[in-house]
């Protein structure tokens, strides 16, 4: 037996109800006030990018794995090239 029966049908209750809502302009300004107004209250370390930034552009010569893993996704790209575009 299906554990989650109302589960489509939740989903398309929300997604009729937010087009009635956001069909007037006056509603789709306060939707989008409120929008803005709680992501001034996440804090900025949720909002910002989680991306390492210690090793992007100075990439260290005796890395040998790192310059490796660098040089078969630039191999990617070129294979990928000489396969399907110039066929």
């Amino acid at each position: 037996m299906n554990s989650r029966p109302f589960n489509p049908y939740l989903l398309a209750g929300v997604g009729i109800a937010s087009i009635l809502l956001l069909a007037s302009k006056n509603n789709r300004f306060k939707v989008q006030s409120l929008a803005v107004k709680m992501k001034g209250m996440i804090p900025d370390r949720f909002l910002n990018d989680t991306v390492p930034t210690e090793k992007l552009g100075h990439p260290d010569p005796h890395n040998i794995e790192d310059n490796k893993m660098v040089d078969e996704g630039a191999m990617y790209s070129v294979n990928y090239y000489n396969e399907k575009v110039q066929q």
